[in-house]
C-alpha cells in the first residue's frame, strides 16, 4: 500500500477562486483545521504578494502545529538577477516556512513568449533558485507549470526543466495541468515518463491539477496509479476558472476506492465536516451535489429506490455514508412512492396504515402542484403528516396579522412594523414589534406574543430564508416559495410556504417553524 502526501493550496491557490477571499483569521483558522484532520502540507500563500501573507507567516508559526507542515510559495528568481538578491527568494526565506514550493516555466512557449528568457536561461533560473533555497535549510517542492501542454509541443524541454530542478535539489517535482484541458490517459503516460526521468536523481512526482475539463480528480488520480506520490489540490475545489481539484474528492476516492494510505485512520469520518468548515469560514454556497460529502450524495428520491434501500443499502449507495461523516437522507416529493412515507414517518409509527400512506402521499402530490416542495421543509412535513393522520393539535390559533412599512426622519429610511393576534388556549394576545424587513417584524411580534407561554421559544433562532418564484411566466402575481431554515441550537429544520404574496408565504413558513419547534419540545 502506497502511501499518498496531500498537499493543500486552498489558502492560495484557492483564494485566486472567484468570490473567494480569507482574511488572515480564516487563514488561520483553517490551518489550524487541516493540520488536525491530518493534511500534510499546507501552502500558506505567496509572502512577497501581499502584506497579509507576509503576516501569516508570522502568525503561524504560533499555531504548533502537529502534523503539517506549512509551504510558502514563490517563483523562479526573475532574469538577470542573482538568486541571493531576489526580492522574491527573500521572502521566501524570511517567512521562515519549512518547505518552499517554487514555480518555474515548463513551456518553451511560455519560456520565450511569456517570461522572453532563452530556454538556457530559464533552466538557469530555476536551478539558482533551488540552489539558493536548499543552501538556506529549506525543502523545496518545484511545481512545473504547464507540465502537460509543455510536454505535448516540447518534450525534449519540458524533461530537461524537471531534471534540472531535480539536479538542484527539490524532493518533489509536482507536474501541473495549468490549463486543465488534459485528458486522464495522457496525464498518466506523461506522469511515467517524467518518473523515469527523476527516478535516478531521487526526486518524487507530484501532481496538480485545474478542473477545466471536470477532470482534475480523474486526472490526479490517474497521476497517482501511474506513479506520483503526492496530490495538490483544494477544499472543495475552490480556484481559478473552473477551480481546483477538489481534494475531499481525491481523499475519499484514495483511500475508499483506491486503497492507498493517506491521512490518519480517523480522519476520513471527519471529511464532510472539514468540507463544510471551509465552505462557512470562506462564506461560500455548500453544493448540495458535490461527491461524498453533499447534502444530496445520499438523498433518495425515487420510490423504487427508497423501498431497495429498506432492504439493501448497497442496492444504491456506493459506500456507507458514515465513512465520510454523512448521513442518508429520505426526500419527499410526487415522485415517491409509500417507501418514501414509511421511511420519513417512522417516528409516527404509521408503517402499518397503507391507506393513511397514501392519503399523505397524495396531500404530497397536490402541494407540490401549487408550489410546495418538502425536500428542504422536512419540518413542515412533519407537521402534514400529524394534519393528515388527525394528531396536529395546534398550539395557538392565528387570528391576525398586520405588516406596515413606513419612511420616518429626514433620512427616508425605511421601518417595518407587524402587528400579530393569536390566541393561546382562550386568551388573545395582540403583540406590535418593529424589524429590519417584514419577516423579521412578524417574527418578533409573534415571539413576543407567545414567550410568555412557551419558553422554549427564547433558544429559537431563524439562520436563513430563501425566496424562489414558482411560476415566472405569471410575471408579478407569480406564487412565491419561502423556505426558511432555523434552529435551537441543537437541531436545524426548514420550513416552507407558498402564496402569491411573499408575506403570507413567509409568514406560513414562520408559524410552521415555531409549530414545529414546540412539538419538538413535547417529544
Amino acid at each position: 500500500m502506497r502511501t499518498i502526501q496531500i498537499y493543500d493550496t486552498t489558502l492560495r491557490d484557492g483564494t485566486q477562486g472567484e468570490g473567494v477571499s480569507l482574511s488572515l483569521e480564516d487563514k488561520l483558522l483553517i490551518t489550524r483545521r487541516l493540520d488536525e484532520f491530518g493534511i500534510d502540507f499546507i501552502e500558506g500563500g505567496y509572502p512577497l504578494s501581499n502584506p497579509k501573507d507576509a503576516e501569516y507567516f508570522h502568525r503561524v508559526r504560533d499555531l504548533k502545529l502537529n502534523h503539517a507542515k506549512v509551504c510558502a510559495f514563490g517563483m523562479t528568481r526573475r532574469k538577470g538577477i542573482a538568486a541571493k538578491d531576489d526580492p522574491g527568494m527573500q521572502a521566501l526565506v524570511n517567512s521562515q516556512a519549512p518547505v518552499c514550493t517554487v514555480v518555474g516555466k515548463t513551456s518553451d512557449f511560455h519560456v520565450t513568449e511569456i517570461l522572453r528568457v532563452s530556454l538556457q536561461e530559464n533552466l538557469d533560473m530555476i536551478r539558482d533558485s533551488l540552489s539558493f533555497l536548499k543552501s538556506q535549510g529549506r525543502e523545496v517542492f518545484y511545481d512545473a507549470e504547464h507540465f502537460f501542454d509543455g510536454f505535448a509541443a516540447n518534450p525534449q524541454y519540458a524533461l530537461s526543466t524537471i531534471r534540472t530542478a531535480a539536479e538542484a535539489g527539490a524532493s518533489v517535482i509536482i507536474l501541473c495541468d495549468t490549463n486543465g484541458g488534459t485528458m486522464p490517459d495522457a496525464i498518466a503516460e506523461r506522469a511515467r515518463q517524467a518518473l523515469e526521468v527523476l527516478a535516478p536523481l531521487g526526486a518524487k512526482v507530484g501532481i496538480h491539477c485545474h478542473n477545466d475539463c471536470e477532470l482534475a480528480v480523474a486526472n490526479s488520480l490517474a497521476a497517482v496509479d501511474a506513479g506520483a506520490s503526492q496530490v495538490q489540490g483544494t477544499m472543495n475545489g475552490f480556484g481559478e476558472r473552473c477551480g481546483n481539484a477538489d481534494l475531499i474528492t481525491v481523499i475519499a476516492n484514495l483511500c475508499l476506492k483506491k486503497k492507498y494510505a493517506a491521512l490518519r485512520q480517523d480522519s476520513l469520518e471527519h471529511l464532510t465536516e472539514l468540507s463544510r468548515f471551509v465552505y462557512e469560514v470562506a462564506n461560500q454556497h455548500h453544493r448540495n451535489n458535490q461527491p461524498f460529502v453533499g447534502q444530496s450524495a445520499f438523498a433518495h428520491k425515487g420510490g423504487m429506490h427508497v423501498h431497495a434501500i429498506a432492504r439493501a443499502t448497497s442496492s444504491y449507495e456506493h459506500i456507507d455514508p458514515a465513512l465520510v461523516g454523512n448521513e442518508r437522507r429520505i426526500l419527499v416529493s410526487e415522485l415517491s412512492g409509500r417507501s418514501n412515507i414509511a421511511a420519513l414517518t417512522a417516528k409516527h409509527k404509521l408503517d402499518d396504515n397503507r391507506g393513511l400512506m397514501d392519503a399523505i402521499l397524495q396531500r404530497v402530490c397536490d402541494l407540490e402542484a401549487v408550489g410546495y416542495q418538502f425536500e428542504a421543509a422536512e419540518a413542515s412535513f412533519d407537521l402534514l403528516v400529524r394534519k393528515v393522520a388527525g394528531t396536529f393539535q395546534p398550539h395557538f390559533e392565528r387570528l391576525k396579522y398586520h405588516v406596515a412599512v413606513s419612511a420616518e426622519g429626514m433620512s427616508g429610511e425605511p421601518v417595518t412594523e407587524a402587528t400579530v393576534k393569536v390566541r393561546v388556549g382562550e386568551t388573545n394576545l395582540h403583540e406590535v414589534a418593529e424589524g429590519d424587513g417584514p419577516v423579521n417584524a412578524l417574527d418578533a411580534a409573534l415571539r413576543k406574543a407567545l414567550n410568555g407561554t412557551f419558553a422554549g421559544l427564547q433558544e429559537m433562532r431563524l439562520i436563513d430564508y430563501k425566496v424562489r418564484v414558482v411560476n415566472g411566466e405569471a410575471g408579478t402575481a407569480a406564487k412565491i416559495r419561502v423556505i426558511i431554515e432555523s434552529t435551537d441550537g441543537h437541531d436545524v429544520w426548514g420550513t416552507i410556504g407558498v402564496s402569491e404574496n411573499i408575506i403570507e408565504a413567509s409568514w406560513l413558513a414562520l408559524v410552521d417553524a415555531i409549530e414545529y419547534k414546540l412539538f419538538k419540545d413535547e417529544m
